[in-house]
């Protein structure tokens, strides 16, 4: 299934992959940065009978083409409400990485869909990560480097900063995650990357349920920490043995805390 995203300015198409039950509530899945709806097959398969199971590729990710223009976090939270509201049923969103942060983004906002009644995120973004002596120098020098064209006019500030961003030495301080990417993607990618949620989580109003494997290195278990002190109404598992794809480590550990918020008696196929 694809369907025009609700951007009068950008009229991206997205890939949709939705498995029917009657009965049982929709869970949403949303997949990390880089990845697509194929890497949460694993919970969609054991899943499968006793839910509606929408997966969505976002834009410039598994089936869905690049955006036409840069989205940032606000516009992939709005794609996701209107999956959401086109869903008419009790929803619980399944978010792994970047969305993750995508869900506590929408969930946080001040009129958060009402047919959300869970969240479930497996390594969640969206949470600042301790500075290291590294990485803060690494910060300071991209700062200095770009000062000399903070001063240009608009057009020419824009052709500098590009060069820069091209430029050896940039690419020595970016990740390679950025590395990889070019034109709309890698802006898609500063955009989301670089948007946190810790001052928006008290707003949240539905119980969400967090899992960080124990072997996770891309996010730790201190951001994990800040983040379960900042929801209302959060609990923490952490997974043995997992990393950072604790949902293609463990699935059926996840698997059970999606279960966890389904109406009782509509479980099973």
């Amino acid at each position: 299934m694809e369907f025009t995203a609700p951007f009068a300015v950008t009229p991206d198409r997205v890939h949709v992959d939705i498995q029917e039950a009657e009965n049982g509530p929709v869970v949403l899945m949303l997949h990390g940065w880089g990845s697509s709806s194929a890497l949460m097959r694993p919970l969609v398969d054991r899943l499968a009978g006793s839910a509606r199971i929408v997966s969505v590729d976002f834009p410039g990710h598994g089936q869905s083409p690049p955006p036409h223009t840069a989205w940032d976090i606000p516009a992939h939270a709005a794609l996701v409400r209107r999956l959401v509201e086109d869903s008419r049923r009790p929803v619980i969103l399944v978010g792994h990485s970047n969305g993750g942060r995508v869900a506590l983004h929408l969930l946080s906002e001040p009129d958060p869909p009402e047919a959300v009644t869970a969240l479930v995120l497996i390594a969640p973004s969206g949470i600042r990560r301790k500075r290291t002596a590294s990485t803060r120098f690494k910060a300071g020098l991209a700062r200095v480097l770009k000062a000399p064209f903070q001063v240009l006019p608009g057009s020419l500030r824009a052709l500098g900063v590009d060069w820069l961003r091209h430029s050896l030495l940039w690419k020595a301080l970016s990740s390679s995650d950025y590395q990889a990417l070019d034109g709309v993607m890698r802006e898609t990618f500063v955009k989301c990357v670089n948007h946190y949620v810790e001052d928006r989580l008290d707003r949240i109003g539905v119980p969400v349920l967090i899992f960080r494997g124990d072997g996770d290195d891309a996010i730790t278990a201190e951001q994990v920490d800040r983040l379960v002190s900042g929801l209302p109404d959060a609990g923490l598992y952490t997974v043995p043995g997992a990393g950072h794809y604790a949902h293609l480590d463990a699935p059926d550990v996840v698997t059970e805390g999606i279960r966890s918020f389904f109406p009782a008696g509509r479980t099973n196929p």
